[in-house]
């Protein structure tokens, strides 16, 4: 590579272009961080965009990059990549400070925002994202090509937290919890919001001194809406400092702000169509109606309508699994984070001495993170599958953070101790992640299949969570905080119930503190919900009837997890004997729908005690004593011995048979009811199994095809007859369909099985291994008593006579 001062910037952009192309990865990197140390900012500007895009991947996901989402530690290129990266010495950090320095600026299309940040843009109103303020780019063409105006780290950071939520073109392997992606995240949490210490300053020093924060920039335009007033923290704390430098956290916090905005926004923010109409308040729509008044009134060239289609271009998102494992891994930190405050702080009042980093850890999860992931549960909770993969979502790790406290107890130990009495007040201002959220787990659960050890896991791991000693009481207490009549608020001189990111600027001038609790709680809650929801107590008579529900589906589900357990014990024992003949049971139509194929032996018993443990800890939670959990089992258990029709799924009568109701579709799901699975076709042609001889059957079944072709209507004539020869015909000619019609059949079965009611000849029992093992012994058994053939045949036909097993029939009973 040629020396810098030969070098020209596009030349030395389109050589490292090839250089990507044509050259080792390691001696790519080499020769970047050989130009990050050698060429000033001036030039190293203009590759920046194409290096931050090559290593996370392009906006439209054309380019994937290094795919570090995919990128295993076994890989040779994952250290390298982990030391390019770092945020402590790695050259591309190195390269960001560099920029920074300088004060440039890189533009990113808001249409590559979040869709309700998008959508909320082009409608003309600014929304509650502090990463917007001050950086809307306006251009002539109008709302519609808007973009942010970034310093470089905040587009450093745009790119990666964009990479985990871009859809790729290409077909990638499985994320993994030990990729380099996920390693990088936990990484920059910990250098940039550090449980102990302050924020390490910057390692990289300059001509023009150490980096300074970026300057605030007015906007072109007046945008509508709110938070256009918000200042960011460091402003106000660097307002009220007499020298910058006298403290170097205030100087580097902006960093911290910066990183957790960035992934907030970019992680958090997302919801359906209904959601983001839901949440436009009157005063927004209000301020949308004033702004595009004004905007008609210009006498320049109109701008692009706001609003023109974008909320029938809305595009719906739904979060995959690594994405919310990444929101669990953010959530997890911010509560360590908030923790690692220290005990003098939170006690003090006197805020003008506490510095930025430790101002942050009191307010980080209220202000940034508790309403967008509040809305990003719910849109989970709607949208996910009805799977085991719903234990990822990072609910029950938000409403847990005394676990994140960093004291090492012991797991029993602090089970039975329950939940400390300093987070009442966490509780409280968090109720409806507790309740409401609770209802939508509940609505989840009465349609999942609870014979599956996963689920079942879900659920008992769900009911361990609020069957914490203390917590139902503390849930309980602020329910009736919630439920105080208004007068209480009368003396308050603001009635109006702020979100936690509509109350003004994060981290500006503090509010005034309201020690009002009973004001803490309808703050929450109105804020989230808005000023007109319909609160639906947790602990109140609707709910509870729910709660029973799904205890009466517990405890169906526990029982056909035992059905499954003997069942699979009692096969295995009468398989034990001659399995290598391939002589197991040949009913292989009989399964229960509740259990999938690893839900045997182990699993079930775990499937059962995970089940009976959730009945205990659900008990506790809602206070049923044995006595009543007792009665509602008996009721329960009288309802399932009322006759084989109320053992079929819930139905009502179709022009074409039976439909599914909702309910009998819960029940199907859950394996609590069934319709028998057999096969409705011919008998005759079924697949070969394992246990039958493949040419005897085709023999056979030719054999039986000539006879029934060339005397059917003599087996007619046979078994319409009333004496003794009749009965015998129909007891060895009659189909095997005619004698099931008395067990319980799915619908279809019952319109297909009409072709096969005629009387006819099956030999294809004499082509299993077991059927010819066993006349092969009755036979010699006859010999050893001087029994001829025909005799022996006789006496064997006379046997499965009497016992009723005689048909030539190939279904089982």
């Amino acid at each position: 590579m040629a020396a810098p001062a030969m070098q020209q910037p596009s030349y030395l952009l389109a050589n490292l272009k090839m250089d990507s192309t044509t050259k080792p990865f390691l001696q790519c990197c080499q020769e970047l961080v050989k130009v990050i140390d050698d060429y000033p900012a001036k030039e190293l500007h203009l590759i920046f965009p194409w290096l931050v895009e090559s290593v996370f991947g392009s906006l439209d996901g054309v380019i994937v990059g290094w795919n570090l989402g995919f990128l295993q530690a076994c890989s040779n290129r994952y250290n390298i990549v982990m030391d390019f990266l770092n945020p402590r010495y790695g050259p591309m950090m190195k390269l960001v400070y560099k920029l920074q320095a300088e004060e440039y600026k890189y533009e990113i299309p808001v249409s590559f925002l979040p869709g309700p940040v998008k959508v909320s843009i082009q409608e003309g109103v600014l929304p509650d994202c502090p990463l917007l303020n001050n950086k809307l780019h306006f251009p002539l063409s109008g709302l519609q090509t808007l973009s942010l105006a970034l310093n470089p780290f905040e587009y450093y950071m745009f790119m990666f937290a964009s990479s985990l939520i871009t859809p790729k073109v290409t077909i990638v392997l499985m994320f993994s919890l030990d990729s380099a992606y996920f390693v990088l995240v936990d990484t920059y949490l910990k250098y940039f919001l550090p449980t102990e210490g302050s924020v390490p300053p910057s390692p990289f020093t300059y001509k023009r001194g150490s980096v300074s924060p970026p300057a605030p920039r007015a906007p072109s335009v007046p945008f509508a809406g709110y938070g256009i007033h918000s200042t960011s923290l460091l402003k106000r704390h660097i307002s009220h400092q007499p020298s910058v430098t006298a403290d170097p956290a205030a100087q580097e916090i902006w960093r911290s702000e910066a990183l957790l905005q960035v992934f907030v926004e970019m992680w958090l923010h997302h919801y359906s169509l209904e959601m983001y109409q839901k949440l436009q308040s009157p005063q927004v729509k209000l301020a949308l109606l004033q702004y595009r008044l004004s905007m008609s009134s210009m006498l320049c060239q109109p701008l692009t309508p706001p609003g023109s289609g974008t909320l029938d271009t809305y595009q719906p998102f739904t979060p995959t699994e690594e994405h919310v494992l990444v929101v669990r891994l953010l959530v997890k930190h911010l509560h360590a984070f908030s923790c690692s405050l220290k005990p003098e702080q939170v006690s003090s009042s006197a805020h003008s001495h506490t510095s930025p980093l430790e101002e942050l850890k009191r307010v980080v999860v209220h202000r940034f993170v508790q309403q967008k992931l509040y809305v990003f549960l719910q849109h989970c909770f709607g949208h996910w599958p009805l799977d085991a993969s719903f234990r990822v979502v990072a609910w029950v790790s938000y409403i847990q953070p005394w676990r994140y406290t960093g004291e090492k107890t012991n797991p029993q130990t602090d089970q039975n101790k329950g939940v400390p009495e300093k987070w009442r007040f966490f509780v409280q201002e968090n109720l409806l992640m507790y309740t409401k959220l609770f209802q939508g787990f509940l609505n989840r659960v009465v349609r999942t299949d609870l014979v599956n050890v996963k689920n079942a896991l879900m659920v008992f791991r769900v009911a361990k969570v609020f069957a914490q000693p203390n917590l139902s009481e503390m849930i309980q207490k602020g329910e009736q905080l919630f439920l105080e009549p208004e007068h209480v608020l009368h003396h308050r001189q603001h009635r109006c119930f702020l979100s936690p990111g509509h109350g003004g600027s994060f981290l500006s001038a503090r509010q005034p503190v309201v020690t009002d609790r009973v004001f803490r709680v309808k703050s929450h809650v109105y804020g989230l919900e808005g000023q007109d929801c319909q609160y639906k107590q947790m602990f109140g008579t609707e709910l509870r009837g729910t709660v029973l529900k799904l205890i009466q589906i517990i405890d169906q589900a526990r029982q056909t997890a035992k059905k499954i357990s003997d069942q699979s014990a009692e096969v295995a024992a009468n398989n034990s004997f001659m399995s290598w003949f391939g002589m197991g049971s040949p009913d292989l139509n009989y399964t229960f729908n509740g259990g999938e194929v690893d839900d045997t032996g182990a699993c079930v018993k775990k499937t059962h005690e995970f089940l009976e443990r959730s009945l205990d800890y659900l008990c506790q939670i809602f206070r049923l004593n044995a006595g009543q959990l007792s009665q509602l089992m008996a009721t329960l258990g009288s309802g399932q011995d009322d006759g084989n029709s109320k053992q079929l799924p819930d139905c009502v009568q179709g022009e074409n048979g039976l439909i599914l109701t909702d309910l009998g579709r819960m029940q199907v799901i859950n394996g609590l009811r069934r319709f028998e699975i057999a096969y409705q076709g011919d008998p005759e042609l079924q697949p070969i199994r394992s246990y039958e001889n493949a040419i005897l059957v085709r023999l056979f079944f030719k054999i039986s095809s000539l006879v029934n072709e060339r005397f059917g209507g003599h087996m007619d004539a046979l078994c319409s007859r009333p004496d003794f020869l009749g009965q015998l015909g129909r007891h060895y000619l009659a189909s095997p369909e005619a004698a099931a019609d008395g067990r319980r059949r799915s619908p279809e079965t019952r319109l297909t099985a009409e072709g096969y009611r005629r009387p006819r000849l099956s030999l294809r029992m004499l082509a299993s291994y077991r059927t010819l093992l066993m006349l092969l012994l009755l036979y010699l058994f006859g010999a050893l008593f001087s029994f001829g053939l025909m005799s022996s045949t006789l006496l064997i036909l006379t046997y499965f006579y009497l016992n009723g097993r005689g048909k030539c029939r190939f279904l089982p009973k």
